[in-house]
């Protein structure tokens, strides 16, 4: 299949004679698709989240992480496989309704969009708070305001207005944590010019307790802390639907995951937890890449990571709003959402479904302000494991969309997951054992999260099965209907 005719299935951006388009358009260029699929994996909560995990895990943590990774790459090795053959807006949600029905579909677009509106309101609260300590004079909630106002106007544009944002974001971050990497890793071995820490060297990985000085147990705490920072790694098949070359974005992606990963994140926590013993007090006093910059006596370190975690943030705000409206997009495609989500204007932009994800990301920054620590903190509890459901779904999915493709159209399967279907089966049975450590989890809240997670996920699910059968009984009422006309 085509780039176009893929394009064509998803909405070709052909204007109708109301002013309304039929389809996103392929406005993504393959420099922005490239700059987004390395940005995805470079959350806000890799400058800011570290330092708790570090804590928790001593160096250990990068086993936690290398985990996580690990599971990331495979995850996306089966949805490049999926997205490879058929990219769409809609992607995992999409191929989950094809592989395993509209109720699964329908159930997994609306939690994973229900995912980013909270984020939009827990990253533009994390942005403003920078913002405030730079100009006091405006209110924390004017600079959300103004951040959200600002972010929503560029997703209306265009979509290349939001690739040029994010291509700008997500570049600033990689030469940020790049330049990160190469400056610590001159220190850990004592060559960077004028510059002496009598802290820095890789006997922090062992000194201080050894390198799991709160035993193995803490890697799998570890896991629960951290799994979240990597949530995004799937927005480039999102966002492939609306690009020049869809398959060849996809393709490009997914085999590029491990390196990302790899350098980013194993790299960063790396050079962080060789710079300064894991235990040091200053990780979760300032945070760890701050704490890791100070130690080298970099005038304003503080401000240069406020600098970076802004852009971090920017970029989660500028790419959430846009994978919730495409979310959003195609499931009122597949008439799982009200069908003015579907329409889109003469730019190819689905206006109304930006606008609703971003008034309920208002909501959500209203609550943040007016209920921190009840509606808000439900929120952000109950939306907490949704990562780990979208995996799971994305592994069912696959097992049985191969199949599928294989009967359909073979050519299609340009991406391959490896050793097909069990490491297949053998990353859906970690994801489970991830999902059920969490309940046993009640020092860092991991048990709330995976029971308000589980409630909302039960009750989209019970809509999403009585929708399916209200659905067929309409169906059939009106095949009966047409029979006795006839």
């Amino acid at each position: 299949m085509t780039s176009q005719t893929t394009l064509s299935k998803a909405g070709s951006g052909h204007v109708s004679p109301d002013g309304h388009g039929s389809g996103l358009q392929a406005g993504l260029k393959n420099r922005h698709l490239s700059m987004i699929a390395i940005g995805g994996v470079i959350g806000a909560g890799l400058f800011v989240g570290s330092s708790s995990g570090i804590a928790t895990a001593g160096p250990g943590i990068l086993l936690s992480y290398a985990l996580v990774g690990m599971l990331v790459v495979l995850v996306m090795r089966m949805l490049g496989e999926m997205s490879a053959a058929n990219p769409t807006s809609g992607s995992f949600s999409a191929h989950a309704d094809r592989a395993l029905g509209s109720w699964a579909g329908f159930s997994i677009g609306w939690l994973y969009w229900f995912f980013w509106v909270v984020v939009l309101a827990v990253e533009a609260t994390a942005g403003a708070k920078i913002l405030e300590g730079w100009i006091p004079a405006v209110p924390q909630w004017g600079w959300a305001l103004i951040v959200m106002v600002v972010l929503t106007a560029t997703n209306l544009v265009s979509v290349g207005s939001y690739g040029e944002f994010e291509f700008w974001f997500a570049g600033i971050k990689v030469v940020a944590i790049g330049a990160f990497i190469v400056i610590g890793a001159l220190a850990v071995f004592g060559v960077l010019p004028g510059v002496h820490s009598d802290k820095a060297g890789l006997g922090n990985l062992t000194g201080h307790g050894g390198f799991l000085p709160h035993g193995p147990g803490a890697i799998l705490t570890g896991v629960l802390l951290v799994v979240f920072s990597f949530m995004g790694s799937e927005i480039a098949t999102l966002a492939a639907g609306e690009s020049e070359d869809p398959q060849r974005a996809v393709t490009k992606s997914t085999n590029s995951i491990i390196w990302r990963i790899a350098v980013f994140y194993l790299g960063s926590i790396l050079v962080v937890v060789s710079l300064l013993p894991w235990n040091d007090k200053s990780i979760t006093e300032k945070g760890s890449y701050v704490a890791a910059l100070d130690s080298l006596g970099i005038a304003h370190a503080g401000q240069i990571m406020n600098f970076i975690v802004l852009t971090s943030v920017l970029s989660c705000l500028n790419s959430g709003l846009y994978t919730a409206s495409r979310m959003a997009f195609s499931l009122g495609e597949r008439g799982d959402a009200p069908k003015a989500f579907a329409r889109t204007n003469s730019r190819g932009v689905p206006m109304a479904a930006i606008i609703v994800s971003v008034v309920f990301g208002f909501v959500a920054v209203f609550f943040n302000y007016k209920f921190p620590d009840s509606v808000f903190l439900f929120l952000v509890n109950s939306s907490g494991a949704v990562a780990l459901f979208v995996w799971l779904v994305i592994c069912f999915s696959q097992l049985r969309m191969r199949r599928i493709i294989q009967a359909e159209a073979p050519e299609k399967l340009i991406v391959k997951m490896w050793l097909y279907p069990y490491l297949t089966w053998a990353t859906a049975a970690l994801i489970v054992f991830v999902l059920g450590y969490m309940l046993t989890d009640t020092e860092h809240d991991g048990r709330e999260t995976m029971l308000l997670s589980l409630l909302v996920a039960a009750i989209v699910l019970v809509i999403a099965v009585v929708k399916q059968k209200l659905g067929g009984r309409v169906a059939v009422r009106a095949e009966a209907e047409k029979v006795s006309v006839g």
